[in-house]
């Protein structure tokens, strides 16, 4: 039997300092296709000509990468009008024509509904339905927008989790799009453990027993209730530190990054949140392997990249109360309320009081279980989307 052809499936670069999820997603997706279903996707990954150039390079370096700069993808360009309008994005459809695409996956972007391939729509999480008061009404319709364009273009959904499946089911009754849940699992690389945690740990200034929140200063993240955890335990006489990471830019509210770091000073807890800003992903799994757990507050997951990177290293874990988090986490983890104060000084405390010397830890043996899975079901799904009915 010939062996069949690899699909050639287009991807538009997620920049990491917009959206951290993203792209480790797209790198971890890039990284597992090579290494456990070779052969099977070749993933062209197209970036405008402002992406950050140790970015795309780091990309263009995983074996099997094709990387296209063109301003086609340059993200001022980027909107609903032009593709709804004509119903195509021309000047992208002529990159991927010049690439020799099969299929387009499309995560945060249209590419009109008269696009001539198959294509698979990635909706991450549903917080704009979820958290409407986060949004103001032009940003909300223009991420509902998108979604509603995309399910009216028959784009096959996919999905990271049963939570986000009941939420799509609820928010948009009565689709005929094929629907898929495909739940990500990560593997980081070799070349990415390589630093010494104890060297990253004395770069920062931080104590051997710190936790550890790397989740972008968004403010559905709830970082403002672990400042008032830690305020509260240092009421209670219980010196306690987080070391936070991601970025500090918020689109939706500009100005709530400096609001939370003024509160942090206000309440003198400068030396016990301890905001590192955007630093390079071998520290953030240096610091993810090496601290007593890892917070994560957020008020809403499609299914968390942080939380993921956490259970590949066996880090303990204090999560927000959320139907996703006890998905991901099978009930192996701490939960909060996202409003429930107590109950999140009560978890940092117990954790801080019971922890030993610091510990490095390395990824668990059933990690690239769990990444196979995660790769097959997604070349499955893409070969699936390929010849369903009316494919191109």
């Amino acid at each position: 039997m010939a062996e069949r052809a690899p699909l050639r499936v287009a991807f538009a670069n997620i920049p990491r300092r917009l959206w951290a999820g993203g792209h480790n997603y797209q790198r971890n997706l890039f990284v597992a296709l090579n290494r456990y279903c070779p052969g099977t996707i070749v993933p062209v990954l197209f970036a405008g000509p402002a992406d950050d150039p140790d970015e795309i390079t780091s990309l263009a370096d995983i074996p099997a990468v094709e990387v296209v700069r063109s301003p086609a993808f340059a993200r001022a360009r980027w909107g609903l009008l032009g593709p709804i309008a004509f119903g195509l994005d021309r000047q992208a459809l002529a990159e991927f024509r010049a690439r020799n695409v099969d299929m387009v996956f499309e995560s945060a972007r249209f590419f009109g509904w008269r696009l001539p391939y198959p294509a698979i729509a990635w909706f991450p999480d549903f917080q704009h339905r979820l958290l409407p008061q986060l949004f103001s009404k032009s940003a909300y319709w223009r991420r509902e927008i998108g979604f509603r364009v995309q399910i009216a273009s028959r784009r096959h959904i996919m999905l990271s989790s049963a939570s986000a499946l009941a939420d799509f089911r609820t928010f948009y009754p009565g689709v005929a799009n094929g629907v898929s849940v495909v739940r990500f699992a990560t593997e980081p690389p070799s070349s990415l453990l390589a630093t010494n945690p104890s060297d990253v740990i004395a770069q920062y200034g931080l104590p051997q027993r710190y936790f550890y929140l790397p989740n972008q200063f968004w403010r559905h993240k709830n970082h403002q209730l672990v400042i008032e955890a830690l305020d509260l335990l240092m009421r209670r006489g219980l010196d306690i530190v987080v070391a936070a990471s991601g970025s500090m830019q918020d689109l939706r509210d500009p100005a709530f990054f400096e609001s939370a770091m003024r509160q942090v000073k206000a309440r003198g807890l400068e030396r016990n949140f301890r905001h590192l800003g955007m630093i390079p992903l071998d520290h953030v799994y240096a610091l993810l392997r090496a601290s007593i757990a890892l917070i994560n507050p957020s008020e809403c997951e499609g299914w968390s990249t942080t939380v993921e990177e956490a259970k590949s290293f066996g880090v303990p874990m204090i999560l927000s109360d959320l139907a996703v988090h006890r998905e991901q986490t099978g009930g192996k983890a701490r939960y909060f309320g996202t409003r429930d104060l107590e109950v999140l000084a009560g978890h940092m405390a117990e954790v801080m009081q019971t922890a030993g010397p610091m510990t490095v830890r390395d990824l668990l043996p059933n990690v690239d279980r769990r990444v196979k899975g995660f790769v097959a079901d997604f070349v499955r799904l893409a070969r699936d989307v390929m010849q369903a009915p009316g494919a191109c």
